[in-house]
């Protein structure tokens, strides 16, 4: 999204400069430092102050830690109150103890950079950028991205999802699913109520759009000449064969996603309870390189040890439906294989 929004928008370095920035946290070796301050899964926020600081080394100045009052600043009150969210859903509704299970701390920091137009997870704690004053982005401040990003970091603390192809795509729907779980179960929204939009609020009034992604609908989030069309598939038939972004992990993404809340709607009711259960219990028997047909497999799986054996039928519309067939051998056929990147 980022390298078509830069094209649309030649006048603006701000796009071009987040890419540049974020190809250069990519190489930068991950720290244990969030790691081992630990073991009571306490939230600490921290203020960029408008700076592109190393994250991994310091990240940035104290704003507000676990027990402390309100500061009255928005975006730091709001970033301890959306990880909050977080922790309790990671450990009420699955036991998790924290991102690693292990207590380990929830650390995040906002008002990163003057005109960065993203929010990530670096291997260690949250980082929420600054849009600028041109962008059509209005935050990245959101529950559900929130959520998003931080089960990022529950994915590979398990090492599991290879970030590439099918896999990959299966990396960002769990994110996905798992950030608008949060987002519904903070709302007490049900599944037959949800507007399933992934990032809703992300864009300013002036652009036409609900969101990055819509898991029911996908392609439909967002259609605005200044920030381009949703091109998610909602189909199999339709999967986009790219090398380009890890072999389209953050497009294809929609065809896993509407299968989930195709199944979370028929089931109905909350979806973080049956269903989100059997998608957690799934992704830890996929290994680490599942195609979509495998994932399927092991979700019918899950729904059986589970004792939720009346959902398999509802499973298996929601796959066929984008055109996916469950089976514990397919491999990923359909992603340009890249050298390296397995």
């Amino acid at each position: 999204m980022l390298k078509d929004l830069a094209q649309r928008n030649p006048d603006s370095r701000s796009f071009d400069m987040t890419l540049d920035q974020m190809k250069t946290l990519a190489t930068r070796p991950a720290s244990d430092r969030a790691i081992t301050t630990g073991g009571d899964s306490a939230r600490e926020v921290y203020d960029a102050k408008g700076q592109e600081i190393d994250t991994s080394k310091t990240p940035g100045l104290r704003a507000r830690f676990e027990g402390e009052p309100a500061t009255g600043k928005f975006e730091t009150d709001t970033v301890y109150d959306y990880t909050g969210e977080v922790r309790s859903f990671y450990k009420e509704v699955f036991g998790r103890n924290s991102i690693d299970d292990k207590g380990m701390k929830f650390i995040s920091t906002e008002n990163y950079g003057q005109n960065f137009e993203n929010a990530f997870w670096n291997g260690t704690q949250m980082t929420y950028g600054y849009p600028s004053a041109d962008s059509p982005f209005a935050t990245f401040v959101l529950l559900d991205v929130c959520g998003h990003e931080i089960t990022h970091g529950v994915t590979e603390r398990e090492e599991m999802f290879d970030y590439f192809g099918q896999s990959g795509a299966l990396n960002e729907s769990l994110s996905d699913v798992f950030g608008e779980l949060i987002k519904q179960r903070a709302n007490k929204t049900s599944s037959e109520q949800a507007d399933w939009a992934v990032g809703e609020g992300c864009w300013k009034p002036t652009i036409h759009g609900h969101g990055i992604r819509n898991m029911l609908h996908p392609g439909t989030a967002y259609d605005d000449p200044r920030v381009g069309k949703d091109t998610q598939p909602a189909h199999i038939k339709d999967y986009v064969k790219t090398g380009k972004d890890q072999g389209g992990v953050h497009i294809n993404s929609g065809i896993p996603n509407r299968a989930f809340a195709l199944f979370a709607v028929d089931v109905g009711g909350n979806a973080w309870e049956e269903p989100g259960k059997i998608w957690f219990a799934a992704r830890s028997e996929s290994g680490h390189h599942p195609s979509f047909a495998q994932f399927a497999y092991h979700t019918i799986e899950a729904a059986k040890k589970l004792n939720f054996e009346d959902d398999v039928p509802k499973l298996e519309k929601a796959w066929a439906d984008v055109g996916v067939t469950p089976s514990e051998t397919e491999v990923d056929i359909l992603t340009p294989p890249v050298p390296g990147s397995y």
